[in-house]
């Protein structure tokens, strides 16, 4: 009687986590701005300071893991996120709700908005000035508690330093691999605060069947797509490899993209140049720019396996990595190195701060006022995000049309 009655309570608590999750995410990928550096930042804000669904050191090592993976970073954190609060069912939960909204709108742009000039747009001007105040406030939280002492201070100068001077798909991977060696040599032998058990529901069966499937796919899809003669397997096999072969972020996906789409004749150049200006303009991930190339080419059924096809990797990867992660994790030698690793990552974010963020969004003095106004209102009047983005819109609206 007591399993009887258990299991439905135990059901509903799943779909309570699950409806919890889409709807946090979905949340997020409304409010998004920015870019895959400024994601990180919205989600480190949501998920870990204000609902503590992981740790600092946890969130700084689950970056780590994800920019080493080739794919989308941010998708690829809130995708190990949810898969650590809901298992698979909760990591799709967590990248339909990130990415739902800028698809949505992608397809939406591929219909309605194409030829329309957003480069130019006050609001848009605006939203990156979001991106500038939401990163300072996360690279300041993240540095007090993952790089406070002078060693971990320095390995972060030396991430950032590394990072802007020589800003290349892998100098993140060299960055995050010589911060760990750093890390192992001074971090080893002392005694480090205790790391959080992090369960993740996935058994270790079924991260090999991910990490199998995922190479499986982009050996045998083009073998198929050779064999068969099927418009939608085309197009699956074309962004599945995009999606798999990126290093770098979402921009790196665009070139990919370009040779994949445009010998083929899908679609024009001015087309995929509009696209490309649309997927500027949305929250949410960039990859969601496949969204736009597939509705173009086949209407709202385009839509849907281009961004299956293209995010399917990155979820592959993450589901077939976590597990694995989490136990070795645990082991001394693991903690020391990652020490190191977690202080490249303040590093990194630091650099992406400036470049790309702060460079091409701080441009006049009205500029620094208002990221300085959205900081503070973020940093000590602890505004939500969700407010954050609005008022950034607006002044950016007002920036364009009244002071310049």
């Amino acid at each position: 009687m007591k399993t009887k009655q258990g299991q439905p309570l135990r059901e509903n608590s799943k779909l309570k986590r699950l409806l919890e999750l889409f709807l946090v995410s979905t949340k997020l990928g409304i409010t998004s701005f920015g870019g895959p550096i400024a994601h990180l930042g919205y989600f480190h804000e949501e998920y870990i300071k204000r609902r503590k669904w992981l740790d600092e050191r946890s969130y700084a090592e689950l970056v780590a893991v994800c920019q080493i993976l080739p794919g989308p970073a941010s998708s690829q954190v809130g995708i190990g996120i949810g898969i650590m609060r809901g298992g698979l069912l909760g990591g799709i939960a967590a990248w339909l709700g990130f990415t739902l909204p800028s698809v949505l709108a992608l397809v939406l742009f591929a219909y309605f908005l194409q030829g329309v000039d957003t480069a130019h747009a006050g609001w848009i001007h605006g939203l990156k000035i979001v991106a500038v105040a939401i990163v300072a406030h996360a690279v300041m939280g993240m540095a007090k508690k993952l790089a406070p002492d002078r060693s971990r201070a320095t390995i972060a100068i030396l991430a950032a330093a590394a990072t802007l001077l020589w800003p290349t798909a892998f100098t993140q991977i060299t960055v995050i691999f010589l911060a760990g060696l750093l890390g192992w040599s001074f971090y080893r032998t002392e005694d480090t605060p205790a790391v959080p058990v992090i369960h993740v529901p996935i058994k270790s069966s079924a991260a090999v069947l991910c990490l199998t499937l995922f190479g499986g796919l982009l050996i045998f899809l083009p073998v198929l797509n050779g064999m068969l003669s099927f418009s939608w397997l085309a197009m699956f096999d074309s962004f599945y490899r995009a999606g798999s072969l990126v290093f770098g972020g979402g921009h790196v996906v665009l070139p990919l993209l370009e040779r994949e789409v445009l010998p083929a004749g899908w679609l024009t150049k001015e087309q995929f140049l509009a696209g490309y200006g649309a997927a500027q303009a949305v929250p949410g991930p960039l990859f969601t720019f496949a969204a736009y190339l597939g509705a173009v080419r086949n209407g709202w059924t385009g839509a849907v396996i281009a961004t299956i096809a293209i995010f399917l990797p990155a979820f592959l990867l993450v589901a077939g990595t976590l597990p694995f992660w989490d136990t070795l994790r645990q082991k001394r030698g693991i903690q020391g190195t990652l020490v190191g690793v977690n202080a490249a990552v303040v590093g990194i974010l630091l650099a992406a701060l400036y470049d790309p963020i702060w460079v091409s969004s701080i441009q006049t003095p009205a500029d620094f006022v208002l990221a300085a106004i959205l900081f503070g209102l973020l940093t000590f009047w602890k505004a939500p995000p969700w407010i954050i983005v609005p008022i950034g819109a607006l002044g950016g609206i007002f920036i364009n049309s009244v002071i310049t």
